[in-house]
């Protein structure tokens, strides 16, 4: 899942606008995000994944659907058959997808929520996030993909955010921008920096002008874009965009500067594209809205793969509903698709692509096949080989 750098001659903007969360991405294309709605924390207080040791790689397929839970009065039964393995009210029913075949793989040395990833070569550098409601990281965890293994350890500076972070990577240098401070729903910090991920060292950078929740990060032309999000107060979605003039993990300028705002903020699955004339244009929008995905997504041969999410939620219950598709995104015909399904329905997770592998640890998964609220925070980790449509 290498960020791609920002050496491009000519680049055009892109900007998904999904569901609660928005999502950023690039590949000789710069996407954005739309702001975040962030009230889900009353579902994880007491949903936190036990430890499971998994010393070897096990294959298993996607799941079979099992009995059905018994409803209480007044609840909703989730029951449709026409979405084989995973059932849900018609309108949030799951999308059909082909069923992988998925291996689990060494659980990562903490669960997470909320965590960032950034994959440099062989290497997923997963930063933060929570451990429970009550507790969240201060350090970064490294996996290495040519042996499968976890490894390496190391701090994060005391002032930095510890979840919904800004993200992204020249191929050497993480920059890393604002996000929220301490647990619980705590507020957000401008605080920014750069982490040379040779050295292990981290530089301070200029705060932002105002601290967000999860913003769009990305590198476009030798700038640091800074997009969306949600505000100081948590719900209202933003639509600011700055940038700031970086290069090889130096700042170039001591102060950011105010770009064109994005088109829309707030919840929606509409995709936007930014021209080297910065005119923001319309493109098709996605299957569904999808949202906590800012580190489920990768590029694959001029493809964008996104993985789970969250999106509306469900109209009779007001629950948030999980998402269990992958979606594939072709940027040479700009056609969406739903290439398969998960071994369960997963929010924030975060992922990696190496040697024809799909990778995701960590997030919140859902309740079971016929549920899809979210339930345990995981620090399992899978993957399946992955096959794109043309």
């Amino acid at each position: 899942m290498v960020r791609p750098s920002a050496k491009h001659t000519s680049a055009r903007l892109l900007l998904i606008c999904v569901g609660l969360l928005g999502i950023a991405l690039i590949a000789d294309f710069l996407w954005a995000s739309s702001p975040r709605f962030i009230r889900s924390y009353n579902h994880i207080a007491d949903n936190w994944a036990p430890p499971v040791d998994i010393s070897k790689p096990t294959s298993i397929p996607s799941p079979k659907k099992t009995s059905h839970e018994i409803p209480t009065k007044g609840s909703v039964d989730y029951k449709n058959d026409t979405a084989p393995g995973r059932v849900l009210s018609a309108t949030f029913a799951d999308l059909p997808g082909p069923e992988l075949k998925w291996e689990g793989m060494a659980e990562a040395p903490v669960p997470r929520l909320d965590g960032a990833a950034i994959q440099i070569k062989n290497l997923l550098f997963v930063f933060a996030g929570y451990g429970t409601i009550d507790y969240v990281h201060s350090h970064v965890d490294i996996y290495n993909f040519s042996d499968n293994t976890w490894g390496e350890r190391f701090d994060m500076p005391k002032e930095m955010a510890h979840s919904h972070l800004g993200m992204v990577t020249d191929g050497r240098y993480i920059y890393i921008v604002t996000g929220q401070y301490g647990p619980q729903c705590r507020g957000p910090t401008a605080h920014t920096f750069v982490l040379d991920t040779e050295t292990k060292q981290w530089r301070d950078m200029p705060p932002l002008p105002v601290p967000r929740y999860a913003p769009a990060t990305q590198l476009w032309k030798g700038r640091l874009h800074v997009m969306g999000g949600s505000g100081e107060n948590r719900y209202t979605p933003e639509v600011d965009h700055w940038s700031l003039a970086v290069k090889d993990g130096k700042v170039l300028e001591k102060e950011w500067r105010t770009e064109i705002p994005i088109p829309r903020g707030g919840p929606h699955s509409d995709v936007y594209m930014m021209d080297d004339e910065m005119k923001w244009n319309e493109l098709p929008p996605m299957p569904k809205p999808d949202s906590h995905i800012e580190f489920a997504w990768t590029v694959v041969n001029n493809s964008i793969v996104i993985v789970g999410g969250t999106t509306e939620k469900h109209p009779v219950t007001k629950k948030m509903t999980l998402v269990g598709e992958i979606f594939q995104f072709n940027l040479n015909t700009l056609k969406w698709s739903v290439i398969g399904k998960l071994p369960f329905r997963v929010k924030t997770t975060l992922v990696g692509f190496w040697n024809g592998w799909l990778y995701f640890t960590s997030g919140q998964r859902d309740k079971g096949p016929d549920n899809p609220q979210p339930k345990k925070v995981i620090g399992e980790l899978w993957r399946t080989k992955l096959k794109l449509n043309s």
